[in-house]
């Protein structure tokens, strides 16, 4: 005969495993974390960081979500529309004001993050820009950042005697002197074509002069005395690049091959410059008018809103896994040299500082990392970052307008006269 308190007791640890194996079923979560690291050997990183993240937290599991650059921002909406954004999102802090003002992102979660890990842990200048619109929280955790500023081949300088031009009239000065179109050699190669880059690097000037695309009360400002002066400027510098509508990669193989001795670029160009060139030969700078202005981008980890408590709570753990300096470091040395770091513990990994990219570069990464506060963007006033600036540059008006002054060589008034009424007829005028 069975003991009737066996038969309990066997019940009781049966319901109890029954419950544990609930409860683990109950805790385990996944997420998605969708980045634009398509490249086999990239993908092999993050896949590494997250079988680390994993194994550290035990009942969260992280799927990947690659998509490439060119279809991503529409992969977003259409999978926001589905319902099915994922929990983590790699994403520029232009389109991440986007999603903001489309409250796609979890303001709260990416707060905790970043005052988690302690606001002063990033470089100066880094959180400003992925500030809200009403200057109140963030939109994503910056992880990584590129700027663009003026690159010179230090030895042509060299030879025709200049220093680094500091200012615009130096600048000028510098293009003039090295430019001699007949022997097919341009003292800077520019950016003019219908282009995003073309926006990119002549707000940059506009920044600098005081000008900007709209005012502290979100009015357009594109036709002013101060944007004026800078697109008259560009049209001047312009005088001194290669003919035609140059783009991307008209300005960087210029530069590349000697053809142009300065250009304006990202420091996207840096990996190029380590593989084909000599990195103690470049130089950067950013030349001034009123104030220094350099144009930047910020990638950030951003937490998307609308998901389970659960699912929000593993995304900040992986956001703030991924922030830990060596897994940092990590990510930005996915790119190096091309990619910066935002955090002061990524500089100090030694995966970092003994990389043989930075190490060629010598100073020059730290002197770049040091033009964070200098980064200005167009729709960006003060605490303010205007979410309607990405229909502006959607629009293609200011490329256009300065490819109109430069290659089609259309009055300066004028151009800023059209491309004013043409944003207040498409954007609106608050």
């Amino acid at each position: 005969m069975i003991n009737k308190r066996v038969v309990l007791l066997s019940a009781l640890v049966a319901c109890a495993l029954m419950t544990g194996c609930n409860d683990d079923k109950k805790s385990a979560v996944t997420i998605e974390f969708m980045h634009s690291s398509v490249e086999q050997e990239r993908q092999a990183v993050i896949t590494r960081l997250i079988a680390q993240f994993e194994q550290q937290n035990p009942g969260v599991t992280v799927k990947q979500v690659p998509v490439e650059e060119d279809a991503y921002n529409t992969k977003v909406i259409t999978l926001a529309q589905t319902g099915a954004l994922p929990e983590v999102i790699e994403v520029s802090h232009d389109y991440a004001k986007v999603m903001d003002k489309e409250q796609m992102v979890d303001r709260d979660a990416i707060g905790r993050v970043i005052t988690g890990m302690g606001t002063q842990q990033f470089y100066d200048g880094v959180l400003r820009i992925v500030r809200t619109e009403d200057g109140t929280a963030w939109t994503g955790v910056p992880i990584s950042a590129w700027i663009q500023g003026v690159w010179y081949h230090k030895s042509a300088f060299e030879q025709a005697g200049l220093s680094a031009p500091q200012n615009w009239q130096q600048l000028l000065n510098a293009a003039r002197t090295l430019n001699q179109p007949a022997q097919k050699k341009y003292g800077i190669a520019l950016p003019t074509a219908e282009s995003v880059i073309t926006e990119q690097a002549f707000s940059q000037f506009a920044l600098s002069n005081n000008a900007n695309v709209f005012n502290a009360a979100g009015e357009i400002t594109v036709d002013t005395p101060e944007m004026r002066s800078a697109l008259d400027y560009y049209r001047q510098l312009s005088a001194f690049t290669m003919p035609g509508s140059n783009d991307v990669m008209e300005v960087k193989d210029a530069f590349m091959n000697g053809t142009s001795a300065m250009a304006i670029y990202s420091t996207y160009i840096l990996p190029a410059v380590f593989k084909e060139g000599n990195p103690q030969e470049i130089g950067f700078v950013v030349p001034t008018e009123k104030s220094a202005a350099v144009y930047g981008t910020v990638t950030s980890l951003t937490i998307t809103a609308g998901q389970s408590e659960q699912e929000t709570a593993a995304a900040e753990k992986f956001v703030a896994f991924i922030e830990q300096g060596q897994s940092a470091a990590d990510w930005v040395l996915m790119s190096p040299g091309a990619a910066l770091p935002v955090t002061k513990a990524v500089s100090q990994t030694d995966a970092y500082k003994n990389n043989a990219v930075i190490k060629a570069f010598g100073t020059l990464p730290a002197e770049l990392i040091a033009q964070y506060p200098n980064v200005k963007v167009f729709g960006s006033v003060g605490d303010k970052n205007f979410t309607q600036m990405g229909n502006v540059t959607g629009s293609g008006v200011l490329n256009a307008m300065v490819n109109n002054v430069t290659v089609g060589h259309h009055a300066v008034a004028d151009a800023l006269a059209a491309s004013q009424k043409q944003l207040v007829n498409t954007i609106g005028q608050r």
